[in-house]
């Protein structure tokens, strides 16, 4: 497989998260805090974590409390992350050449919190996203410096 087809299948993949980000955070603007706590409630009372009083219901009951409280910022971020990447990946596919170094900067820079973010969660998916971002950026920037060669050639 090319270089710029796996280019091509990482900026499609990249635009994809981008629209569930953005879906997600628009959801959770429009979906009443009552709803995401009743439904955690509806899954502890209907026993289907095991025990209702058990560390498992407790704790998604406590995450769902906690979840309400930073909605707001979930919200920002998936809405402000899923627009910066649709915006890259639209600039990308169109290979408007300053898009390149900007989207390196800006995956680098979600990579870093990505495990930032990792660190202090102990998540075991962020890490694995973070390592997909960095080969992302690996990818823009080969596809940078082959569309420059190329112009140049030109």
């Amino acid at each position: 497989m090319s270089t710029e087809k796996l280019f091509r299948i990482a900026i499609a993949l990249k635009g994809l998260d981008g629209a569930l980000q953005l879906i997600g955070g628009l959801v959770l603007m429009v979906v009443p805090a009552s709803a995401i706590t009743g439904f955690a409630h509806a899954v502890v009372t209907r026993d289907l974590l095991g025990d209702p009083e058990g560390t498992l219901a407790r704790h998604l009951e406590l995450a769902a409390g906690h979840f309400v409280e930073g909605r707001t910022f979930a919200v920002v971020y998936l809405v402000a992350h899923g627009l910066i990447k649709l915006g890259l990946v639209w600039a990308l596919a169109r290979k408007v050449m300053r898009a390149y170094p900007v989207a390196a900067v800006v995956l680098s820079a979600f990579v870093v919190y990505e495990i930032f973010r990792a660190i202090h969660t102990h998540s075991l998916a962020l890490p694995f996203f973070a390592a997909l971002d960095v080969v992302i950026v690996v990818l823009v920037l080969r596809e940078y410096r082959q569309l420059k060669r190329d112009r140049v050639a030109a």
